[in-house]
């Protein structure tokens, strides 16, 4: 006689990085008769977001609403249309805790939270609150018996203070904070993520500041770390502290952007690359752990029009569409080898060019 092994839970996570609305990409939202949408995004990833049982995105800037003036770099300001497109496509995780936030101050922030808790109130947005005691409540989901917490932080918001009457607008990387919110993250949930908004950009590297800070994670016990803000892609590895194990995606880069600046280098920013991680319980229903992860990497193809500034799978990538991208005219260099080598060099092993 054969006895059929007791199957596992299982639960699926994504993640990609920056939606990051420069001029170019709010602008191919507006459609002939004055409406805004943003579908356009996520077209070309949308089976891999519906697939997932976590899809997490980050909102790097804040969504204002038109009232306020759509604006693009340095300080950005996004229609309520982009919100709604990343619930069309399936996002159930926004986070909002980025250098941007406090863009357009106070006002925008308000809205923004109204519009997520009033258009879309099963989406969990964190990383910004409009009360203390939204700020101190953990974000958690619960997915085929599995508990994800799930916690965002910014290292600053480009030197603009925190309104003097809401200190808890914007969540930002303060040790005692992290090392509270996270102990209290693992007496509810199975399974703790941080996503920190860090580092520096335009580096594939990581720096000491990301290094401290992943010390300081590993150290909580936290499980998963993803970050963002060097807007491009830096190197996953697994930590182990105190006999715990904590995987690391240092950074994923943009998940769409555009740019006015030219030179060496600029084209980096045109790849960005999706986190997928499976986490499962143990047969006897205890412990959680990652049984499988890997990066998908995306590519932004930049063209000027209406809904025509889109992302896609490198995997789906062409060299005819590489030179057809409007990045060319700004880096020369871009090519899908190009995006190729970066990933090689980027995420070694990680990197299966047929993916």
């Amino acid at each position: 006689e054969t006895t059929a092994e007791p199957e596992k839970e299982t639960v699926s996570i994504i993640m990609v990085g920056d939606v990051l609305l420069h001029e170019k990409v709010a602008e191919s939202g507006k459609r002939d008769d004055g409406t805004y949408n943003y579908d356009h995004f996520f077209a070309n990833v949308k089976d891999e977001i519906q697939g997932a049982d976590i899809a997490i995105v980050n909102q790097e800037v804040i969504l204002g609403g038109k009232e306020l003036g759509l604006t693009g770099y340095p300080s950005f300001n996004g229609a309520f249309e982009v919100g709604d497109a990343e619930a069309n496509v399936g996002f159930n995780v926004v986070l909002h805790a980025t250098n941007h936030a406090l863009d357009k101050g106070k006002t925008a922030v308000l809205n923004c939270i109204d519009f997520w808790k009033t258009k879309h109130p099963d989406i969990g947005m964190i990383g910004i609150y409009d009360s203390q005691e939204s700020r101190d409540s953990i974000y958690v989901t619960e997915k085929n018996g599995i508990k994800v917490a799930i916690l965002n932080y910014t290292y600053g918001t480009n030197g603009i203070p925190l309104p003097s009457d809401m200190p808890y607008a914007v969540n930002m990387l303060d040790e005692t904070t992290v090392r509270s919110d996270v102990a209290k993250a693992k007496q509810i949930a199975d399974f703790v993520i941080v996503a920190p908004h860090w580092g520096t950009e335009y580096t594939h590297d990581i720096v000491d500041y990301q290094k401290r800070w992943t010390d300081i994670f590993a150290d909580c016990g936290v499980d998963l770390v993803i970050g963002t803000h060097p807007h491009v892609v830096e190197p996953v590895e697994t930590v182990e502290k105190n006999g715990h194990s904590m995987l690391v995606y240092y950074s994923i880069g943009n998940f769409i952007n555009s740019t006015a600046e030219t030179g060496s280098g600029i084209a980096d920013r045109m790849l960005g690359a999706m986190a997928t991680v499976t986490i499962e319980k143990d047969e006897s229903g205890g412990a959680v752990k990652i049984s499988d992860y890997g990066v998908i990497p995306l590519v932004t193809h930049v063209k000027t029009g209406q809904a025509q500034i889109t992302t896609y799978k490198l995997s789906d990538y062409t060299q005819e569409m590489a030179a057809q991208n409007e990045i060319v005219a700004s880096d020369p260099a871009f090519s899908l080898e190009y995006c190729k080598n970066i990933c090689r060099n980027v995420f070694k092993n990680l990197y299966n060019e047929g993916e």
